[in-house]
């Protein structure tokens, strides 16, 4: 491509990464016009003259086709970074409570910044007569809710506050329910995967209670580019026939990208440097050339590591320039968040490093650079996070990869990356113990009854006589047509016992033993493997050692950790198939999907270094097994070609031509292959999802491969990946061709999270058997046939 020679604070960098190849690919988007149109005349007046008074004399189309469609039904607006998403729920909102005095509305945020910077917002239309926005959060002093729930008719809340502390207490808050008109679900793209089905059921909790008192409000969401952004709302809403508004009319800058792999330290083995080092690396360069940047990292820990690097390197230059580098990241005050946020917004900071907390529509003041390190699981995160970049009409987007699967894939293949469609959002409010969870909660918060389907389900009255039979609800009165559900324990509390963020109620403490401060808690089913007795615990970006896990009080004792390790546990995993709910033949094998039970034996952990993930030694543990149903697929290689595979090449006896190590190392290479590239499918992290490859599973007798959703009950990804299964497979199989190392690396078939520790792992059998799968998909039918 044609090499842009204007000069820009960041024309230094791309100069030097094309020189050393570590500038694997450039690409160049924008700039577009805008398209505006006047101002709706159907207005309130007083709207109207807040905008001319702000000077805004035109929308943007986008925005004047969400405000016609919001008075028709729900909509969802999926329009790009700093094209005006805002003002498109906002103004229809405004118009309602212009128009009808009593009128309320409830804005969903999935963070504290982001309710800070909308009600700031709202604001500054001037129309305090008329709006009354309030926060109503974890930081909302005690002594000021009261008159929230008295007086505010725009309260801005988050899902935890609405499950746990306004639907139980709904008739504390009999005001807004009452004339509830407008919600809001801002940052749409958030609510997937166990969140999202949580939030699914929360939302139909609260068109349940708004019914009881009288409201149908009007649902209004924004999300970020997603593959389904209508099914997204409707799965959250439980509502249909939702608008989707995805022509964007803002004008967009001229925007350079730029993707970044780190060198190679040992070709053989697929180590490369650093991409924090990398990362610091570029990010005081920009800083010192004179660029405002924007930089996201995944974890706490690595924020605070990446801006001590840059504020070093600064400091032996420009020592002025280390201040104006910050961190930000979940886990500081109130006070430390409004003040750093006021520090962007004024322009005092040239750099600030933060995890996802600013990856969504906060107005954060304008960036000439945003740098993301290493991929943040899906193409839409990173789209939207690049989306930051662009000031004075210009701007810089980078992507440093790291050494996982992904990132290597990608930048093996950076039009690929470049050009990808977005991933499909995915979440599953019918995920049963997510589902029953909130069933509970919504008999607290009124008796169930015939006429709750249109909320929860027509499938409701058969979960409940589920928690009947486990004496949670008791059956009250009427023709079994007409029976009610109530608590059985009616003075409890149920809302206090669901987490939004854990699939399963059952979970374990995790306590630091000096403080006896409660850090937070994991899911039962994941304890064993993640607070085992000598295992790492990462908090707030913090390091913890786990002490003791306790199995009778159901908590894991920690203490600070500085140590150079890391623990990874080895886990013997068995999986038995409940029911068969779809099967398909495809590429040769026979393709299940079904609920299985999955049991876990943690046998022992791992000690790695953390500079060059060495093995340290390995200390056995005594641990009981752990089960938990789920959903999963799983496909079978057939074994004699006599028997299965017809006259054809096929698949018939591909195990049957392999040592038994090179079939057990190729079966499991596979499934890491597919687990790895499952997240470009879906969108999920690698650890929402498990797998087991065994040589001869006893239920189907042959060769078996499964790959499960990792949370209790399933959320829907397995589902995802059995449906798209050739696709599956296809990007598998680039993953480890076009990977250059001898045997496998963390960039093609290791896994961070394997509990065999990476063994046994056959690079070229995985290749071998991938090969041979997509090969029989090309075959005529008759000759592929099983």
């Amino acid at each position: 491509m044609a090499i842009d020679r204007r000069t820009e604070p960041w024309s230094a960098l791309l100069d030097a990464g094309r020189e050393d190849g570590r500038l694997v690919r450039e690409a160049n988007e924008g700039p577009g016009s805008a398209k505006l149109v006047d101002l709706p005349e159907e207005l309130h007046p007083e709207v109207l003259a807040a905008l001319e008074r702000m000077g805004i004399g035109s929308l943007y189309a986008h925005q004047a086709q969400a405000l016609h469609a919001a008075t028709q039904g729900p909509t969802i607006v999926t329009t790009g970074t700093a094209s005006g998403k805002s003002m498109c729920f906002n103004l229809p909102t405004l118009h309602i409570l212009c128009e009808q005095g009593p009128a309320r509305a409830l804005y969903l945020y999935p963070t504290k910044a982001l309710a800070q910077d909308q009600a700031r917002a709202l604001s500054a239309f001037g129309l305090t007569r008329r709006v009354r926005p309030a926060i109503y959060d974890g930081d909302t002093p005690r002594e000021t809710r009261r008159e929230i729930r008295k007086s505010a008719n725009v309260v801005l809340t988050n899902p935890d506050m609405l499950h746990l502390g306004i639907l139980p207490n709904h008739d504390a808050w009999a005001e807004l329910f009452s004339n509830l008109a407008v919600v809001v679900i801002d940052e749409a793209h958030v609510y997937r995967g166990v969140f999202g089905s949580h939030v699914g059921n929360v939302l139909r909790r609260l068109r349940r209670i708004a019914a009881a008192y009288g409201t149908q409000p009007i649902f209004m969401l924004t999300s970020a580019t997603i593959a389904n952004p209508v099914e997204l709302a409707e799965r959250l809403t439980g509502l249909e026939d939702v608008q989707l508004i995805d022509s964007d009319a803002s004008p967009t800058p001229r925007r350079q990208i730029a993707v970044w792999n780190p060198p190679l330290t040992d070709e053989a083995l697929g180590t490369r440097r650093s991409s924090l080092g990398e990362a610091a690396e570029i990010l005081a360069r920009l800083v010192r050339d004179g660029a405002r940047a924007i930089c996201f990292m995944k974890s706490r820990k690595g924020v605070e590591v990446l801006a001590r690097l840059v504020k070093q390197d600064l400091q032996n230059t420009h020592p002025e320039l280390a201040e104006q580098v910050e961190p930000y990241r979940a886990g500081y005050t109130p006070q430390q968040r409004r003040e750093l946020e006021q520090r962007l917004m004024r322009g005092e900071l040239r750099a600030v490093i933060t995890t996802d907390a600013l990856e969504l529509g906060i107005d954060i003041g304008e960036l000439d650079a945003a740098v993301v390190v290493t991929f943040p699981g899906t193409v839409a995160s990173l789209r939207q996070m690049w989306g930051r970049a662009g000031r004075r009409g210009r701007g810089l987007a980078v992507y440093v990869a790291g050494e996982d699967a992904l990132d290597q894939f990608f930048c093996r293949n950076p039009e690929e990356f470049l050009e990808r469609p977005v991933e499909a959002a995915i979440l599953d409010h019918e995920s049963p113990l997510i589902y029953r969870a909130h069933l509970l909660c919504a008999a607290h918060e009124g008796p169930l009854s015939h006429t709750d389907a249109e909320f929860l389900g027509p499938r409701w009255q058969a979960h409940a006589e589920v928690l009947e039979t486990a004496g949670e609800l008791r059956r009250r009165g009427g023709t079994v047509a007409r029976d009610t559900y109530v608590p059985r324990r009616p003075g409890g509390y149920p809302a206090a016992q669901v987490s939004l963020r854990s699939a399963s109620p059952d979970s374990f403490a995790i306590v630091e033993v000096s403080s006896g401060e409660l850090l937070g808690s994991t899911e039962a089913a994941r304890a064993h493997s993640t607070v085992h007795e000598g295992a790492i615990y990462m908090h707030q970006g913090r390091s913890y050692e786990v002490r003791e896990l306790d199995l009778e009080r159901r908590q894991a004792l920690v203490s600070a950790f500085s140590g150079d390790w890391y623990t990874q546990p080895k886990v013997e995993t068995d999986t038995e198939i409940i029911r068969l709910l779809d099967r398909r033949e495809t590429l040769g094998v026979s393709l299940s999907f079904g609920e299985v039970s999955v049991t876990d034996t943690v046998l022992a952990y791992q000690r790695r270094r953390l500079q060059d993930h060495a093995a340290v030694d390995i200390v056995a543990l005594d641990l009981p097994p752990t089960s938990f149903a789920t959903q999963a697929l799983w496909f079978e290689l057939p074994l004699e070609a006599g028997e299965r595979a017809g006259r054809g090449t096929g698949l018939g006896g591909f195990a049957d031509t392999l040592p038994m190590e090179t079939l057990l190392g190729a079966l499991h290479a596979t499934e890491h292959a597919q687990i790895a590239v499952l997240p470009l499918i879906a969108m999920c992290d690698r650890w929402d999802i498990g797998g087991l490859s065994t040589n001869f599973h006893p239920q189907t007798g042959v060769p078996t491969i499964f790959i499960y959703d990792g949370h209790p009950g399933g959320i829907g990804i397995s589902r995802t990946a059995f449906a798209r299964f050739e696709e599956l497979c296809e990007d598998a199989l680039r993953l480890i061709a076009e990977c250059t190392c001898a045997g496998g690396c963390p960039s093609c078939v290791q896994s961070p999270k394997c509990g065999n520790l990476n063994e046994p792992l056959h690079k070229a059998g995985a290749r071998a058997l991938l090969e041979r799968l997509l090969t029989v998909a090309s075959e005529p039918a008759s000759a592929a046939a099983l």
